[in-house]
């Protein structure tokens, strides 16, 4: 065991367990892209399913277990250890692929995504505060910044992939098999290789006092502290609308006359981008204002999605996934870098649950707002409405958060 007195903080001085734990969340936003382009085609064409909210039910429970598994993780890490969540994470995770290979009704698909939802609520929240843990103060962005890139790159690659097999060898099974690789891999590196980070948590707790105690973590990160609470409202926005992504447009692409390989195309585009642009985005992170960048991001993400009512063909939906990739890499290690950076490291963990908790249910506000109102109108008023949403949310954040003296400003005329 690591003795105390040898732990430092920085991501060269833990750059083996800091790229091993890139490489392990690559293969858990993998296993998200396993679904992300085929379980609206599977909903639709081998079981038969015609109402929305039906076919988004399986990202309502996967949202819902991930949220709060995401709060557990949060609340248990110091007591149990960032390493023996990952793990039981992984474990988890393996039945995934095969019940999506072999299912025969759709029920088998939501217990696979109830699975996969805590799943991902354990091994991404691991990897997460585990990264913070190693690099210290200095480089939170930047370190966010990969993990994201890693997760979402990868999910957008296997996301592409999953649609070319499925157009040339049918929906199910062979698409899932790669699954098999991604838990496989998962769980033995986890087990094998990884290193705990509670000594490096302790080493920074000693190191900085300038971030007082909260006193309820879950009230204060979940709205009542001015900046955490508009974080966190903007990561239940971002998530609500990315379930509406994820849900709708390979539906609305369809029903376009989209073929599946251009549908894999589009839906792949947007996870790329947000993926590859945080490693710059995340960076940012560490040196302007994360209101200002906030403020830019789901202000990009909100005109985006309204843009899509008034596409007809791929080079448009293309553009708009770019430009939807760009807001949410601007925002996406802006969160958690946020959230590091107003919570005592003895409280960061909890934190960053109680954040990831409210994030993820977005995905649940976002699929039941996106199912019912396009039973009852139409899928062009489900859109609409959340592009607003979107947009009414960077209004939140640039009026109610404010900026750290040491931060540059974009946006002069509203700095505090």
């Amino acid at each position: 065991m690591q003795q105390k007195t040898n732990i430092q903080l920085g991501l060269k001085e833990n750059w083996k367990q800091f790229w091993l734990l890139v490489l392990i969340n690559a293969l858990v936003g993998g296993m998200i892209g396993l679904e992300r382009t085929l379980l609206p085609e599977i909903a639709e064409k081998e079981f038969h399913l015609t109402s929305t909210s039906i076919i988004l039910s399986f990202i309502i429970v996967f949202g819902l277990f991930k949220a709060f598994t995401n709060y557990f993780t949060g609340a248990l890490a110091n007591r149990f250890g960032r390493k023996r969540l990952l793990l039981v994470g992984w474990l988890i995770g393996i039945p995934v692929p095969f019940i999506l290979m072999f299912a025969n009704n759709w029920n088998w698909i939501i217990v696979a995504n109830i699975l996969l939802g805590i799943n991902q609520g354990l091994t991404w929240s691991s990897t997460v505060v585990m990264k913070i843990d190693l690099v210290g103060e200095k480089e939170r962005g930047f370190a966010m910044g990969l993990n994201e890139f890693a997760g979402y790159g990868m999910l957008g690659l296997v996301a592409f992939a999953t649609s070319n097999i499925a157009a040339n060898y049918g929906l199910r099974p062979y698409p899932f098999i790669i699954g098999i690789v991604f838990v496989v891999a998962g769980t033995l590196l986890s087990w094998l290789f990884v290193k705990d980070t509670s000594g490096h948590v302790k080493k920074e707790a000693e190191q900085s006092d300038s971030v007082p105690l909260l006193k309820n973590v879950f009230a204060e990160t979940s709205w009542l502290n001015k900046n955490l609470g508009s974080v966190t409202q903007a990561g239940l926005i971002n998530n609500l609308n990315d379930a509406m992504i994820w849900g709708i447009m390979p539906v609305l692409l369809a029903q376009r006359g989209f073929g599946i390989e251009q549908i894999g195309i589009i839906s792949a585009v947007y996870p790329a981008v947000w993926g590859l642009g945080q490693l710059v985005t995340g960076k940012l992170a560490d040196i302007y204002c994360k209101r200002d960048l906030l403020f830019w991001g789901m202000l990009l993400q909100g005109m985006a999605i309204i843009l899509i009512i008034f596409s007809s063909n791929i080079i448009h939906y293309i553009t708009i996934s770019v430009i939807l990739g760009i807001g949410t890499a601007i925002v996406y290690p802006t969160f958690l870098s946020a959230i590091a950076e107003d919570t005592n490291p003895k409280q960061r963990a909890k934190s960053l649950g109680v954040f990831r908790f409210w994030r993820d249910l977005g995905y649940v506000i976002g699929a039941l707002l996106t199912g019912i109102f396009t039973d009852l109108f139409s899928i062009d008023f489900s859109i609409a409405f959340i592009g607003i949403l979107t947009i009414f949310s960077s209004i939140i954040i640039i009026y109610r958060m404010y900026c750290k003296k040491k931060a540059k400003n974009l946006l002069g005329s509203f700095s505090s």
